[in-house]
């Protein structure tokens, strides 16, 4: 077990509850905090710590802070801007934040300079895994930021995560989360597109994925969603269509901030956003079937 720290953890939703019950069986003492006060009280109750009234009051008593939020913008604003006390003001120097949020990388960057001037560490470590594994703390975590703060929080990190990636300077851990989103949206959205059109051909879409799957257009969507998500009619696979979104918009506006031009992630970026806007952002990512479904059957223009 790493030496114990004092964490407070913002955002206590599906994947940053478990993450930070991770941290308290890793014998940490850890202050939870959600915006919905009931969720932080729960975790409270369940794990037998207290609850913050205040996000200042975190602050006062964490020597490292982690959020799991939204976007970047939740993240700025509990740090820097909340009305009542942000974090940052009620922060130790010396103290690191380490945000593993989905977050812009060029915000992450942005961010990490005005905290500089207060004199608190940026880390951004954004995960992969889903809520399965976050419950069991076998997250894949990608690192980015100064080596110094990076080496302060990694022990913390193991608690949560069993694969953890150092992958470069402050935003690289999001570049790299936003990028392998983009890979799994890109990848989910054309073995949709190849099953509806053989379905529309008359082939079987179970025996099309077991093909797949035993060829060379297998996937993790292939093996891991078709039949248990989306065949099954469960399309319970935890990951929100508009995260999902929004993890390739994250991927797409990169490349055009640094100047690459990337069709493929402009077309994946558009496929997404339409789908979150006709399904709902809340349902399940593996609902995009049904749209784009519906969508194939459309007549086609010559």
């Amino acid at each position: 077990m790493s030496e114990s720290r004092r964490i407070g953890f913002v955002g206590l939703g599906h994947m940053g509850a478990p993450m930070a019950a991770n941290l308290v069986r890793g014998g940490h003492e850890v202050l939870g905090y959600d915006i919905v006060v009931d969720r932080a009280r729960h975790f409270a109750q369940t794990h037998g710590t207290r609850t913050p009234e205040s996000l200042a009051e975190v602050g006062t008593h964490a020597d490292i802070v982690i959020t799991m939020l939204p976007t970047g913008r939740e993240v700025r604003d509990a740090l820097l801007e909340a009305q009542g006390g942000a974090l940052a003001a009620n922060l130790r120097r010396g103290a690191v934040v380490v945000d593993m949020s989905s977050a812009e990388p060029v915000g992450t960057r942005i961010l990490g300079r005005d905290l500089t001037d207060r004199h608190i560490a940026l880390v951004d470590a954004p995960v992969s895994g889903g809520v399965p594994r976050a419950k069991d703390g076998t997250l894949a975590i990608m690192i980015g930021g100064d080596a110094s703060a990076v080496a302060a929080v990694k022990p913390v990190l193991t608690c949560m995560g069993r694969h953890l990636f150092e992958v470069g300077s402050l935003g690289c851990g999001h570049a790299m989360k936003a990028l392998n989103n983009f890979l799994a949206g890109t990848s989910y959205a054309a073995v949709v597109e190849a099953l509806v059109i053989g379905r529309q051909f008359g082939l079987d879409p179970a025996v099309m994925t077991d093909v797949i799957n035993a060829s060379t257009g297998r996937s993790f969507a292939s093996e891991n969603l078709i039949k248990q998500h989306v065949l099954s009619g469960a399309f319970a696979t935890g990951f929100a269509l508009g995260l999902l979104a929004k993890d390739v918009k994250i991927a797409a506006d990169l490349a055009q901030q640094i100047g690459v031009d990337a069709p493929l992630g402009r077309l994946v970026r558009d496929l997404w956003g339409e789908a979150r806007d006709v399904v709902g952002g809340e349902q399940d990512h593996s609902r995009a079937w049904a749209h784009w479904e519906r969508r194939a059957a459309r007549p086609v223009a010559d």
